[in-house]
């Protein structure tokens, strides 16, 4: 058995002291994604710091949004009511996650930090360059249904997990850490990685630094914002694809229009080059299909995971058609 020290800080500031300098450190928060990875093997931390107790359970209205805290339960984000109201794909994204039990333990923070669900990554049997960097990546040439699409490396393939992360992005998201040099803010787009050549990063923050909490800026396209998931079953299964989209319209133009995809890439991968092509036009089907053919143009697919095309296709499609019928006060 291997042994555990267990700590639990008082204060944001102490927690990052515990685990800067110790690379074998990890902070614990709801635990839903580190018991499975220690269940598994796949992690095997010499430390562990408890960060549930230290205030960031709290969910605040700013001056130009909302605050929300790195604890704040995944139930407790869905069910809040600026949060249905004022950026409803995070709710529909919260709800599409996992089950309610999970919901209930799961934190903002773990959610936008879990790892992949790669089936190679997940057993410690196989080669993985995000579990053991140089090893190999079983997955290119294995099993590749779930593969990603975009974004991947001759050293990973994987696709990032999480829901609500993809409608953070849309939702243009900043993400406060705290590290042993202080306070940093974090834009959304630029805190998950590609894999490149180092896949074992999923992110951009350094060993020892806490996300303190994710702010929020209401706008007319986060308000009339939506999230849709294509999965194998209709609950507790992770996407296949999905899509966060936003929308504001002048008339029949697009003003605003955000799109982020999920089960496409190593992170969420946010659709900049459909996005421009929509804007200043009418927010027709075939003009939607025509720009995601055109965000989609450097795909790399194989027979497995080919269908992600159409499924991303049809899915922004019908996400963003939706959202141009439907009247932004009755959200």
């Amino acid at each position: 058995m291997k042994q555990l020290t267990y700590l639990r800080p008082t204060s944001a500031a102490e927690a990052v002291e515990a685990v800067t300098g110790h690379p074998g450190a990890c902070y614990l928060g709801g635990g839903t994604n580190l018991v499975d990875h220690l269940k598994l093997g796949i992690t095997t931390p010499d430390r562990l710091v408890d960060v549930n107790r230290l205030g960031l359970d709290t969910v605040e209205e700013t001056e130009t949004g909302l605050r929300v805290g790195a604890a704040v339960r995944n139930s407790d984000l869905a069910a809040h009511p600026v949060i249905r109201r004022d950026f409803p794909a995070l709710s529909r994204a919260l709800l599409a996650g996992a089950s309610g039990q999970i919901r209930n333990q799961a934190t903002t923070a773990g959610n936008l930090l879990q790892r992949t669900r790669c089936v190679y990554f997940q057993d410690a049997t196989t080669p993985c360059n995000k579990r053991e960097p140089g090893s190999g990546c079983s997955a290119i040439g294995g099993y590749g249904r779930y593969d990603a699409v975009l974004g991947a490396s001759e050293a990973c393939v994987a696709v990032h997990p999480s829901d609500m992360a993809v409608a953070m992005s849309v939702l243009d998201a900043e993400v406060v850490v705290l590290g042993p040099e202080g306070e940093r803010r974090v834009p959304f787009d630029e805190l998950h990685r590609l894999p490149g050549h180092h896949p074992e990063r999923d992110t951009t923050l350094e060993h020892g630094e806490l996300v303190t909490a994710v702010e929020l800026t209401r706008s007319s396209a986060a308000r009339r914002s939506t999230y849709e998931k294509a999965r194998d079953r209709a609950s507790y299964a992770f996407a296949l694809v999905s899509v966060a989209a936003a929308l504001e319209l002048a008339g029949d133009d697009v003003v605003d229009v955000r799109i982020a995809w999920g089960g496409a890439a190593h992170k969420p991968w946010r659709a900049r080059t459909a996005e421009q092509l929509l804007l200043g036009g009418p927010l027709e089907e075939q003009r939607v299909r025509d720009a995601v053919a055109e965000e989609l143009r450097p795909a790399a697919t194989t027979s497995e995971n080919h269908y992600k095309i159409a499924m991303l296709t049809g899915i922004t499609a019908r996400a963003l058609t939706r959202l141009a019928v439907t009247r932004e006060d009755a959200r």
